[in-house]
């Protein structure tokens, strides 16, 4: 199994890198090939086991969005996450269950609120990323990813309770919301405490490889441990993501530079490994459907699919526009969203590899011995879910938001912003400089730095109000372009210089290496313009 995992992975990240290197959709791509590779005759075998997703993959995927996703975002719309994490999973829970008890032939209730639990959750890894490749606005990709934070704890309480009730365990209304407010809370304590207990550690070692060790194994324990002790894992790893994402601006220069190349690769594997696992269960589930009628099974599907599918529109417009005609505060305070922007959001409810753990870990019998019900039907219809909504809204995600016009203007201001807080710190900066001048005499030679810096500072203020004119197309190329172009072609012949010394054996290889990081320092100090 573990050589076939192994085997899973490089063949995802191949995939996956194909993919960026020629833009295309690398999860729609990997759970094609996935689907391809289960049909190949003596191809390894992967069932996907739920406690590799759900201890191993989802805690450092959740942990690097909630690093990645701005609290003051979060803060001031979390009345609209709210409604999206927390009552559309069980809205959708409740859909979809209804809507399978009264389509798949003996299926019960409680087991079809399983199946709603089970597909309940959107998974916005792939939403997020076409979002930002088209400019969504940042308020919906704010919603998206505040979602995609906190619908996991929700749908996966759910499904305890609706298995609890399945299996023979006790279970209410009640209970379930018992369950949820205490493994919430204990989620945000958990998640605080290890935030804190951490973002002191990092600070006290100040050795940016073992604070960046750590930063990789904080998900992982902050889920195992919460889950230990019967409170939400998914909640836990969010805070103490949140928490440390704010605190990471006081650790050192290289512990963050480290922790942001560690937490993207390690993000890029899991989530190509995630997609192509998906596609790789087709042939289990397949065998698990003998002796069913595939007509009734594919009416099932679709309808069970397309229930999904409406579920989410059916919540979010009235949850978006409801509140405001009763509230003068949230008119007063949130902007009018418009209909086609609340359209992006309600088909931006493509599913995962969640879903599939949490239907591949329910239990093969009841607690009376008997089979669970209609078992392989629910693995087979979440999987119909995930995949249906992957291929079908995951496609055409990126052409619905480009032909509805629903694109902000955020880099632009993002922009303007930046050079007005450059600008303060260029004049702060400078300001500094003529009292350090003032203390050096007329022929002090350290004037030269002094005046070295302030050319500095002058091109960090040039090159911020640069980006705001209009771009090279149009007036050719800027004097920070072509400073940097000129010395990139420098920093170029430096390299080749101290390679042929080491080739010449006039160096060794602990000095080149030496050279060459200086040279990477020098070259990522130059003035670039700001991210997308």
């Amino acid at each position: 199994m573990s050589a076939s995992l192994l085997l899973v992975a490089v063949v995802a990240v191949v995939v996956a890198a194909l993919c960026r290197r020629y833009g295309l959709s690398a999860p729609l791509i990997l759970v094609l090939v996935g689907l391809g590779i289960g049909w190949i005759p003596g191809s390894p075998e992967v069932e996907l086991d739920p406690e590799l997703v759900l201890f191993l993959i989802l805690p450092p995927l959740l942990y690097s969005a909630a690093q990645e996703s701005s609290y003051q975002a979060i803060r001031a719309n979390r009345r609209a996450i709210g409604l999206l994490a927390i009552g559309l999973p069980l809205f959708s829970t409740l859909v979809v269950g209804l809507v399978a008890f009264w389509t798949v032939p003996n299926l019960p209730l409680a087991a079809a609120l399983v199946l709603g639990a089970v597909v309940a959750p959107p998974d916005a890894v792939s939403a997020q990323a076409i979002g930002r490749r088209v400019g969504l606005p940042r308020r919906l990709m704010t919603l998206l990813g505040g979602e995609s934070l906190l619908n996991d704890a929700t749908a996966l309480t759910a499904y305890r309770v609706a298995l609890a009730a399945v299996v023979g365990a006790t279970a209410s209304l009640w209970d379930g919301f018992a369950t949820f407010a205490i493994a919430a809370v204990g989620g945000v304590v958990i998640g605080l405490a290890v935030g804190f207990a951490v973002s002191w550690l990092r600070l006290w070692l100040t050795d940016p490889p073992m604070e960046t060790a750590i930063g990789i194994l904080v998900p992982f324990a902050t889920y195992y441990v919460a889950e230990q002790v019967h409170s939400s894992g998914v909640i836990a790893v969010v805070v103490a993501g949140l928490f440390l994402g704010q605190r990471s601006v006081r650790l050192g220069y290289a512990t963050r530079l480290q922790d942001d190349a560690a937490r993207k690769s390690l993000d890029a594997i899991l989530e190509s490994l995630v997609f192509l696992l998906i596609g790789l269960q087709l042939p289990f589930l397949i065998r698990g459907l003998s002796g069913e009628s595939w007509a009734q099974v594919a009416v099932d599907a679709a309808v069970v699919l397309a229930a999904t599918m409406v579920a989410r529109f059916l919540w979010v417009y009235p949850a978006t526009y409801l509140p405001r005609v009763f509230s003068a505060r949230i008119r007063e305070r949130e902007p009018l969203p418009t209909p086609k922007a609340v359209f992006i959001v309600g088909w931006a409810g493509m599913r995962g590899v969640v879903s599939l753990a949490a239907a591949f870990a329910i239990p093969l019998g009841t607690d009376a011995g008997e089979p669970f019900p209609a078992r392989a039907e629910i693995l087979f219809l979440t999987f119909v879910v995930v995949v249906g909504t992957l291929l079908i809204q995951g496609t055409t995600l990126g052409w619905m938001i480009r032909r509805l016009g629903v694109a902000g203007d955020d880099a632009e201001k993002d922009r303007l912003a930046l050079a007005g807080a450059q600008d303060r710190a260029s004049r702060e900066s400078e300001r500094r400089l003529d009292e350090i001048a003032a203390d050096l005499a007329d022929d002090d030679p350290r004037r030269h730095q002094v005046t070295m810096l302030r050319k500095w500072v002058t091109t960090q203020r040039n090159v911020a109000w640069e980006e705001l004119g209009r771009g090279p197309e149009d007036i050719g190329e800027s004097p920070t372009a072509a400073g940097n172009r000129m010395r990139m072609e420098l920093l170029q012949i430096q390299r080749s210089v101290f390679i042929d010394e080491r080739d010449a054996g006039r160096i060794d290889d602990e000095v080149l290496r030496s050279a060459l990081r200086r040279l990477d320092f020098t070259e990522g100090q130059m003035d670039r313009p700001l991210d997308p």
